[in-house]
């Protein structure tokens, strides 16, 4: 219990200054949004209206310290305040629709590629020194290296724009009307074939080389000779002996997948013009929406610390040397 106590207490106090830069970074951004959109309408209020305008998005007219604290009331309390581009819907609304799309494509994404990922690391690990190490290293090497922006546009233009497999955009055909039937969920799966197929082509060799190097420094350790002293075939040693152990700092990468899957990926939803978080939080950089970036950039931080709360959870119960310590 000290320990959780320990560690949820340092987690809260990275959250609050997190969410101090949060507060702080947006107004340090050049161009008051009220002013830039009334500007690029051509319209000109008088400054009563103004300033009338400004408390209608949450903008109070108060010292710098007064509005900080103003707005840590607000996260506290969950009101996140008024989207300014889609005025007037509420952040926490705009976001969580955006949350549903985020999940589904990069959760699948994360855990296909984990899974992908950890079994060629453990295979090129056990045959290292072949061909078939030296290949599947190249191709996680490759894979992890390619910028997200390049594998995006190239799997747009082969698949979408020259074989046409697949649609350009979108997360479901716009002719199609929302509902639970198979129409609309075979819409959806088509349109995030080639953006979750992307994703996994980046994430997976992270995962492959990460998973292997722990391997490589763990068949040398004596329980693994002894296993194979024993005569366990090479099946059970390779899983359950040599991999279970270098799981363990697999674990820290895919929590730091997964608090990114709250984020999401912002640069292959804005190519594939996917309605996530990563996609509504470029439109509210771009629009000046303080609102919607300050409650983007929370759940981003949010989902990093618990996700890494929840590993340190997942050492003590995966190690058994912890639980003793």
């Amino acid at each position: 219990m000290a320990f959780l106590l320990r560690r949820l207490a340092f987690y809260l106090a990275a959250f609050l200054v997190a969410a101090t830069i949060n507060f702080f970074l947006p107004r340090l951004m050049p161009g008051d949004p009220i002013q830039i959109m009334f500007a690029s309408a051509g319209s000109e209020l008088s400054l009563e209206n103004l300033n009338a305008l400004k408390l209608t998005f949450g903008f109070i007219d108060a010292p710098l310290h007064e509005q900080y604290f103003a707005y840590l009331k607000s996260v506290f309390t969950g009101d996140l305040g008024r989207s300014i581009k889609y005025f007037p819907l509420p952040v926490t609304e705009l976001l969580g629709r955006a949350l549903i799309w985020t999940v589904g494509l990069m959760g699948i994404a994360t855990v296909i590629s984990f899974t992908l990922g950890s079994f060629l690391g453990i295979f090129a690990a056990w045959r290292r020194g072949r061909a078939v190490d030296s290949v599947i290293s190249l191709g996680a090497i490759f894979s992890s290296s390619v910028p997200a922006v390049v594998v995006s546009l190239i799997m747009l233009f082969i698949f979408g724009y020259t074989l046409r497999w697949f649609p350009n955009g979108y997360a479901a055909n716009p002719l199609i009307d929302p509902a639970w039937n198979w129409q609309y969920i075979s819409s959806v799966l088509y349109h995030g074939t080639l953006p979750m197929l992307t994703l996994v082509f980046v994430l997976t060799g992270g995962f492959a080389v990460t998973m292997r190097n722990n391997m490589i420094n763990l068949l040398g350790e004596d329980y693994i000779v002894m296993a194979r002293a024993k005569g366990l075939s090479d099946n059970n040693v390779m899983l359950w002996y040599a991999a279970r152990n270098a799981l363990l700092p697999t674990v820290s990468s895919l929590a730091i997948a997964i608090g990114t899957i709250l984020g999401g990926s912002l640069v292959t939803e804005v190519v594939f013009n996917y309605p996530g978080l990563g996609n509504t939080l470029y439109q509210a950089i771009i629009a000046r929406d303080y609102p919607v970036i300050q409650g983007q950039l929370l759940i981003m931080t949010a989902a990093m610390l618990v996700s890494n709360f929840v590993v340190d959870l997942s050492y003590v119960l995966l190690d058994p040397r912890l639980k003793k310590a």
